[in-house]
């Protein structure tokens, strides 16, 4: 059975490789600060998590603020003790400012990690839920609409006067029209020849019969 081929994502193995570099320098900085034992470990992952939580909390779209401060706080954590054990800090001899740092970090990333859990907007008491809709009552009958009135028909519109000379040429054009075809001349044929409106060729055919 052939296996399948894995694909190594480069941007993914890069953040393996930072994040092994700065738990490592986590871990020395904690430990040359006289975190000793399983403390020196704690240290790192503690950093780790608040960035995490505060990361997600700025994906969640709530409370950027917060997100974005702790965020900060945890990465300076991280950036510090990458500079520190870079060599501008003497492991062997730890200023006095930065063992207090140390000590007191437990605190503020427990601080943090507790608001970033916490402080987004709880859902609302089941008192307050709105509850489901119950069956509704059958509606009562609405009576049916009343019909409008009828309006009145409109009065058929008045035969238009015609002139008499139009009414001879129409003549003209009908005997024309029956000399060529045998037949009388129908009022839209009439229409087209004298190239007047619908109701006027009505009323002129109506003086050719």
């Amino acid at each position: 059975m052939r296996a399948l081929p894995v694909r190594i994502d480069a941007v993914l193995v890069q953040a393996l490789i930072a994040a092994a570099l700065s738990f490592a320098h986590l871990h020395d900085l904690a430990l040359a600060a006289g975190q000793d034992g399983w403390k020196a470990w704690a240290y790192p992952v503690s950093v780790d998590l608040l960035l995490v939580a505060a990361w997600r909390r700025l994906r969640s779209g709530g409370a950027k603020a917060a997100g974005w401060c702790w965020f900060l706080v945890a990465l300076t954590a991280s950036l510090g003790a990458n500079v520190a054990t870079a060599g501008l800090l003497d492991l062997d001899d730890v200023p006095d400012w930065l063992r207090i740092l140390v000590a007191g970090w437990p605190a503020v990333a427990f601080l943090g990690g507790t608001l970033l859990a916490h402080g987004a907007p709880a859902d609302p008491p089941t008192g307050e839920r709105e509850s489901a809709p119950g069956p509704m009552a059958p509606e009562a009958p609405s009576p049916a609409p009343e019909l409008p009135a009828a309006e009145p028909e409109p009065a058929p519109p008045s035969t238009p006067p015609v002139p008499s000379a139009l009414v001879t040429l129409a003549r003209k054009v009908a005997d024309e029209h029956r000399a060529r075809t045998g037949t009388p001349i129908d009022t839209s044929t009439l229409r087209a020849r004298l190239g007047v409106p619908l109701p006027l060729a009505e009323a002129i055919a109506t003086h050719l019969t």
